[in-house]
């Protein structure tokens, strides 16, 4: 079974896919941990983020481990480098390059075809995997999301200020939105659960419950 999980920044998708995943059994892949590494890469080396080119040709020849808990490329354990608002604002750029995209969801392809995978990102249930067995699409009121991700610790939280993280949030929010490439949309049959007023428990419950259903009908 292949379980696609979309949303924007602070739904909650990541933490959600992720256990999910392992209360499954199965494997769990973070689609934009493969943007951000490939963002943080291009800034080690020096490649124009705008080079859609160059951009394209560097996420080719990349290397990449996504893990339930690591993110490498290259060779160079990211997970905690590819969490940062500068790597934000770098990763929102690149995925907004076609020919990157190009790249990376031919890869994420790959990465699922033998099934047992919960991935999470923004193009999974429309682009990556549009016949997926399962699809939901995560989202929370703007101000839940903002304060998810300021006291976010995986994401320099604790501490960061609200206001500022929900600027960021809407920035982001309208880039991944407008773009020509994947824009970020819920699939047509995608389940949506609002995780405004969720815990995390209770969102992963309400997954696992609708995937069991899935599975049993």
């Amino acid at each position: 079974m292949i379980i696609a999980i979309d949303g924007p920044s602070g739904a909650g998708k990541g933490t959600v896919a992720r256990r999910v995943a392992r209360a499954l059994g199965y494997r769990y892949i973070d689609t934009g941990a493969m943007y951000r590494a490939v963002a943080w890469l291009a800034l080690e080396r020096g490649v124009r983020l705008s080079d859609e080119a160059s951009m394209a040709s560097l996420a080719e020849r990349a290397t990449f481990l996504i893990e339930a808990d690591k993110v490498a490329i290259d060779g160079h354990d990211v997970t905690r480098n590819i969490r940062t608002p500068r790597i934000d604002e770098a990763a929102a750029a690149v995925a907004g390059l076609a020919a990157v995209r190009a790249v990376l969801v031919a890869r994420q392809r790959l990465c699922g075809r033998g099934g047992n995978v919960v991935m999470e990102g923004r193009d999974i249930g429309t682009t990556v995997f549009p016949h997926a067995d399962v699809k939901f699409y995560l989202d929370a009121s703007p101000d839940v999301r903002a304060r998810r991700r300021a006291s976010d610790p995986a994401h320099g939280g604790q501490g960061r200020d609200v206001a500022q993280v929900a600027t960021a949030l809407d920035a982001r929010d309208a880039a991944d939105r407008t773009r020509t490439a994947s824009p970020l949309l819920k699939a047509k049959d995608a389940i949506l659960i609002d995780t405004t007023d969720m815990t995390i428990d209770g969102a992963v419950s309400e997954v696992l419950s609708l995937v069991n259903a899935q599975a049993t009908s």
